[in-house]
């Protein structure tokens, strides 16, 4: 793909997050999904509208994506972000089995408006340990260890 098309493809993440950005339904992020150099998915940040934290750009383009081709394997696709995926997206985009991401903003360069994936980033760095950001705790429990022997012996599909 020459990069006068994949700059034609981010634009359209761009035009969509400057729309809802303009609108107060999220922030300025965008993502599209391309397969095949087929456009599967054109979404936006929309946080605001929706109050859902995780309705980034990239997770709801992979919601788009996967729900238009009917799986949730997404490995022969790509998706471009106009700003780098902050943890949460990329772990989704990684659980999506997308194997190329395209950005255009650095994490740094978001930072500079106020965004926060710098913390989150710290924290996965120290080992989630920071207590801080996160408590987490285990419970012993036998419902939860037979719920996942049950799956276990189930005839099911891995993802």
């Amino acid at each position: 793909m020459s990069k006068k098309e994949a700059i034609d493809i981010m634009k359209l993440g761009v035009d969509r997050a400057m729309n809802t950005s303009e609108k107060g339904i999220g922030g300025p992020f965008g993502a599209v999904i391309v397969k095949e150099e087929e456009i599967v998915a054109v979404a936006s940040n929309t946080v605001l509208e929706s109050h859902d934290p995780t309705a980034h750009a990239e997770v709801n383009a992979i919601r788009e994506a996967t729900k238009k081709l009917g799986t949730h394997d997404l490995s022969d696709c790509t998706i471009y972000a106009t700003s780098e995926p902050c943890p949460m997206c990329r772990s989704a985009i990684i659980w999506a089995n997308i194997k190329t991401c395209i950005y255009g903003n650095s994490a740094a360069e978001t930072a500079n408006i106020g965004f926060r994936d710098d913390y989150m980033y710290d924290y996965f760095k120290a080992g989630c340990n920071d207590e801080e950001v996160l408590k987490v705790k285990k419970l012993d429990s036998d419902d939860c260890r037979e719920l996942l022997n049950s799956y276990a012996e189930m005839e099911r599909e891995l993802y």
